[in-house]
């Protein structure tokens, strides 16, 4: 858990790009994989998800590796960023090998969350000069959390979104983390006490120290939630992630990976996989280790998820207020121990 994020794991990158000026608030964040690939797996829970490349991450399917995942803004229409990331790996020679030289495909399997519109223009949505420019950006120091990459224009319930990562290392040395855009129709907090529902399985160093907030504070910000036009009407949400890990895994495993960490979004946010988000976890396994046994692989499981549950925790207090939503630290600014 050197730096707590995702490029933890060895061989992992991750850049970032937004725009957030003009009528924008969106933004891209690509995951690079080692030039040789990565084992991926994919569960998807959502009812309205939207995605690229995913059928192609069956286990029954031919193409074992991936070169990249990209979590993006701007609904379907931020899927033009992937070409950005595409063009990108196919000039470096990186790829599904299809002949000679050169000769590649990259394969870069993508999900999106609805954001259009929060920075005042709808039509404003990450493109392939974004995708380039996050892929240029990639690199394996610690990820920028909260406004930054896919987590720009997000929102979580009535507060902001953002990006987030966590990390572990299992007592064998396997290392794991994930990388989260919380952007969903549920909320991030319990309304009842203004708790976090992340906090309680977060490690020491998460989070800066938390209270309960005070009572006057937590009725405002329900009444602000009541009178939130963005709320009044059915909202458009998704929340995507990445897992990853230097453990040697089939693709059947990375898709058992991807969907135990969306136990980690059932405990950070409440309800989640509603009809309105599309909610997509992705996994990629660098295969650096020797296999291992079942028990091994379970405990695997087990950090995965909390990854994915301290990851969510830790972009909701990273966040900051834009687009007229309002942040978890200026909501709840009670709740910050002093």
């Amino acid at each position: 858990m050197a730096k707590n994020c995702i490029t933890d794991v060895p061989g992992i990158r991750v850049g970032q790009a937004e725009r957030v000026q003009d009528g924008w608030l969106s933004g891209s964040t690509v995951v690079l994989t080692p030039s040789e690939g990565a084992v991926a797996g994919v569960d998807v829970r959502g009812g309205g998800p939207g995605t690229r490349e995913t059928d192609l991450l069956d286990p029954r399917n031919l193409v074992e590796r991936v070169h990249a995942v990209v979590l993006t803004g701007g609904s379907a229409l931020g899927l033009a960023a992937v070409d950005g990331v595409v063009q990108r790996l196919f000039a470096a020679g990186i790829g599904f090998p299809m002949g000679g030289p050169g000769e590649v495909v990259p394969i870069v399997p993508a999900a999106v969350l609805y954001d259009l519109g929060r920075g005042g223009t709808f039509a404003n949505h990450p493109d392939a000069t974004l995708g380039t420019a996050a892929y240029d950006a990639a690199s394996a120091a610690p990820v920028e959390l909260g406004n930054h990459g896919a987590g720009t224009g997000a929102r979580a319930g009535g507060l902001k979104g953002g990006i987030g990562s966590a990390s572990a290392v299992l007592p064998d040395g396997t290392t794991v983390g994930a990388l989260v855009a919380v952007n969903a129709v549920g909320s991030t907090v319990d309304p009842e006490t203004g708790e976090l529902y992340a906090a309680r399985h977060c490690l020491p160093g998460d989070l800066p120290l938390l209270d309960l907030p005070d009572p006057d504070e937590l009725a405002a910000a329900r009444e602000r939630a009541a009178n939130d036009p963005a709320l009044l009407k059915p909202p458009l949400a998704t929340t995507i992630g990445v897992i990853a890990t230097d453990a040697t895994l089939t693709k059947a495993q990375c898709a058992k990976v991807a969907g135990i960490g969306h136990d980690g979004l059932a405990r950070a946010i409440n309800p989640v996989h509603t009809m309105l988000d599309g909610d997509t976890l992705f996994t990629l396994a660098t295969c650096a280790r020797d296999p291992m046994d079942l028990l091994g692989f379970q405990d695997l499981l087990g950090a995965a998820a909390d990854c994915v549950t301290r990851a969510v925790g830790r972009a909701v207090l990273a966040a900051e207020s834009a687009g007229g939503m309002r942040s978890f630290r200026d909501a709840f600014g009670s709740a910050l121990a002093p």
